[in-house]
């Protein structure tokens, strides 16, 4: 079994490994140029971005090619899932394949716009992380066939009405916060910054570049609000635009190693 997964703050690094079998990190398998994976069982684990896929994994779906006998997703998440999978579901059809098994599992939000990350750690053991991951690696090694129904059909009106509306608004904010007016005015560097490379190591894109000689990081034009930057700065120098807090969450099971070797 093969798991390509894609990992910010570590949450879905966790979840891969739990889940077994070959790890292929997703920022790696595309700078390769790597785009066809076989073998009896393949999963994608990610996180959920503006109630939908990521639009960096939506790319990478778009070119991916799977050779198996049973396709499976896993998406983290935390407070509402929206149509993620439909969102994702459209994308495999489109792409000419399609997943056997979606499902999702709630997990601390590291969205820092909206989320205090000191309020969502301490409420990380209401989710119950453990009994959902059991539940779901169960399903998977029985090869259960199963899609995510409550958003895709039974409650599809709404949540995907939702998701659909998510997804553009995270597109324009990206245009205009980050590419239209510069992505300096949307995150800020402060001066505590020691400019030792974490940033450019966690970011999946490459986005963020050290510059040794002015004495601070420079940031380019390729940014999805993953937000691996700021979590593991460890200067805590990195903020965005509206954070609820100055609080920061790396998942606990993962060392900041494994994130860096996924995304470097």
């Amino acid at each position: 079994m093969k798991i390509l997964y894609f990992t910010a703050t570590g949450n879905s690094l966790y979840i891969a490994k739990a889940l077994g079998g070959e790890l292929l990190s997703i920022p790696q398998m595309d700078k390769k140029g790597i785009y066809e994976f076989s073998d009896d069982k393949i999963g994608i684990v990610f996180p959920l971005h503006a109630w939908g896929v990521p639009s960096y994994l939506v790319d990478f779906l778009k070119k991916a090619k799977f050779n198996c006998r049973y396709l499976f997703a896993v998406t983290t998440y935390g407070i509402y899932s929206g149509a993620v999978a439909k969102h994702l579901h459209d994308i495999s059809i489109d792409a000419g394949y399609s997943f056997d098994y979606i499902n999702r599992i709630k997990m601390v939000d590291n969205y820092v716009p909206t989320f205090d990350m000191k309020k969502e750690i301490a409420n990380e053991h209401k989710k119950e992380v453990s009994k959902q991951l059991q539940a779901i690696k169960l399903d998977i090694e029985s090869s259960k066939k199963w899609l995510l129904k409550e958003n895709m059909l039974q409650k599809g009106a709404f949540n995907y009405m939702a998701s659909r509306a998510g997804r553009p608004f995270n597109e324009k904010r990206l245009k205009v916060h980050v590419y239209g007016e510069g992505i300096d005015n949307y995150l800020q560097v402060e001066d505590s910054c020691t400019q030792c490379g974490i940033c450019s190591k966690v970011c999946p894109v490459d986005n963020i570049e050290v510059d040794h000689e002015k004495g601070k990081i420079k940031l380019s034009d390729k940014c999805f609000m993953c937000f691996a930057c700021l979590h593991h700065c460890p200067s805590n120098a990195i903020h965005v635009n509206g954070q609820v807090s100055r609080d920061r969450y790396i998942n606990s099971n993962v060392q900041l190693k494994e994130i860096v070797d996924s995304n470097i």
